[in-house]
């Protein structure tokens, strides 16, 4: 075997969601979010178009993403949906994290390419920031506000109308014991087709 596999399925199989409610004060140093990045760039990619764009806020950084999301927020949402509730969460969770990396799929210039691959290929980026952060001990949470999938937000993010913005991964140091989980047997979502 090239590779422990038991080491690469225990990072997979604990990977969780923790929210930032969750973390420490810990701040998570950049040397990490650069492998984080790193690995996120190694994601499949049809064509080798590599979709993938990423915007890092931490420190003073967080405020401006904390104003930008809520002028979005403010400005996409409308009037009988906007709930001010939503709008302090969503800055109390920037204030309580350390780092959150805005991801974005940047539309390939090669038209041949159905827009739904960039999209997957951004996917495949998110999962291995997630499997990175597990592997170092930070909770991860992926966050896509439905508003976000407005291609105004595209533009006042400061991309092109047709990238997406496909959400924020916080990232932080949990306070709270890793979470467990489970799955249904693979029995219930295979199908063998031997002949």
């Amino acid at each position: 075997m090239k590779y422990d596999l038991s080491e690469v399925t225990e990072i997979i199989r604990n990977r969780r969601t923790i929210y930032p409610e969750q973390y420490t004060d810990r701040v998570v140093q950049k040397d990490m979010v650069t492998n984080i990045l790193n690995n996120a760039i190694w994601a499949p990619t049809h064509k080798r178009t590599e979709p993938w764009r990423f915007k890092v806020y931490s420190g003073e950084g967080k405020q401006k993403l904390a104003t930008i999301l809520a002028s979005a927020y403010k400005q996409l949402t409308p009037a009988d949906q906007f709930n001010e509730s939503k709008l302090e969460k969503l800055q109390r969770r920037i204030e309580r994290t350390s780092v959150i990396i805005m991801m974005t799929m940047k539309r390939s210039e090669k038209v041949t390419i159905p827009e739904i691959e960039e999209v997957e290929a951004v996917s495949c980026a998110a999962q291995n920031i997630m499997l990175t952060a597990t592997a170092y001990g930070l909770g991860s949470f992926w966050s896509s506000p439905k508003f976000i999938y407005d291609p105004r937000c595209s533009e006042l993010m400061g991309y092109a109308k047709e990238d997406v913005v496909m959400g924020f991964m916080y990232l932080g140091y949990p306070e709270v014991a890793w979470p467990k989980s489970h799955r249904k047997p693979l029995e219930y979502v295979t199908e063998w087709i031997d002949g």
